[in-house]
């Protein structure tokens, strides 16, 4: 017997989900989805750029985490190239994605913090310590924030929703 979650849902829950083997990713090698191996680059990019912020802010200025904090976030935009084309790839591709809530979640919540992303890079290029306090600050923990959250919703589609999972469920139900 199927065990369902004992955590509930934050937006949705279809039992049949949860109950099925699971649809396979459309972007995988030998059964295994790289999304998931791919985006663990861009998170802990972005989230210790936000530790780098911090660690400014707690040094009154020390200038070695203004650099590293412009490094983190252009090695976090650099390294969120592939993650995006494996998730969009298995967005667009896997039907079961799109009518789930957690999948619309999860696209938006990365979208807005790769676009906060950006904007957080182009402010301090070029003088990495001028815009840290406190708008860069406040944009890494934003980010940093919203990665959580799209986590959580990317989590909901593989473990509650069974996307890139081995099984043979139906991709568009």
């Amino acid at each position: 017997m199927t065990q369902t979650p004992s955590v509930p849902p934050l937006i949705e829950s279809d039992e049949t989900d949860y109950q099925d083997s699971g649809v396979t990713s459309t972007v995988a090698v030998a059964g295994h989805p790289l999304h998931p191996l791919i985006v663990l680059f861009p998170i802990a990019f972005l989230v210790a750029a936000a530790g780098a912020d911090i660690g400014y802010w707690l040094t009154k200025g020390d200038f070695f985490w203004a650099r590293a904090s412009l490094w983190l976030i252009g090695a976090g935009l650099v390294t969120s190239l592939p993650a995006v084309l494996t998730g969009l790839l298995d967005f667009l591709r896997i039907e079961r994605v799109r009518k789930r809530k957690a999948g619309w979640a999860h696209l938006l919540l990365n979208v807005a913090a790769l676009g906060l992303s950006v904007i957080n890079f182009v402010v301090r290029f070029g003088d990495p310590a001028g815009k840290i306090l406190f708008l860069g600050l406040t944009l890494s923990v934003i980010v940093a924030t919203i990665l959580g959250l799209s986590g959580w919703y990317g989590a909901e589609l593989i473990y509650r929703h069974k996307v890139a999972v081995i099984g043979y469920g139906d991709p568009n139900r």
